[in-house]
């Protein structure tokens, strides 16, 4: 329970500090004098801590964190400081709508959340992936 309560604080502390991170990109950051190269390791850094703590409390849902940001950038949210927030929202929403039907489909069984967003992300992740390789 403490381990999952410090990983949410973890997640709870390091999305504003993401937010403030939000930028048109690289050029126009290096434009107003910022380091670029410094940024990127920081950012990169700050991935790798949000996306374990993220593992460590809602376990491996697979590619509902790989698919959503490219979901909502399809949708139209090119903007980092919009993308990242309907990114949430829309991963929130989706695994709900996992849990709902895995615990609905067959029961009284229960499926594991994990095949279902599998089912549902490997499909889209490989049209994505298709879609990039053009």
């Amino acid at each position: 329970f403490l381990g999952d309560l410090r990983a949410g604080l973890i997640v709870a502390l390091a999305i504003p500090l993401s937010m403030m991170f939000a930028a048109q990109g690289m050029l126009q950051a290096a434009a107003l004098g910022v380091d670029t190269r410094r940024l990127r390791l920081e950012l990169f850094f700050l991935t790798a801590v949000l996306t374990a703590a993220a593992v460590t409390t809602a376990g491996a849902v697979g590619f509902v964190g790989l698919v959503t940001p490219h979901l909502v950038r399809r949708l139209g949210a090119h903007d980092h400081r919009v993308l990242l927030p309907a990114a949430c929202l829309l991963g929130g929403s989706l695994l709900i709508l996992a849990d709902t039907a895995a615990r609905t489909l067959i029961s009284p069984l229960q499926l594991p959340v994990g095949v279902l967003t599998a089912l549902f992300g490997v499909p889209v992740f490989l049209f994505l992936l298709q879609r990039e390789a053009r």
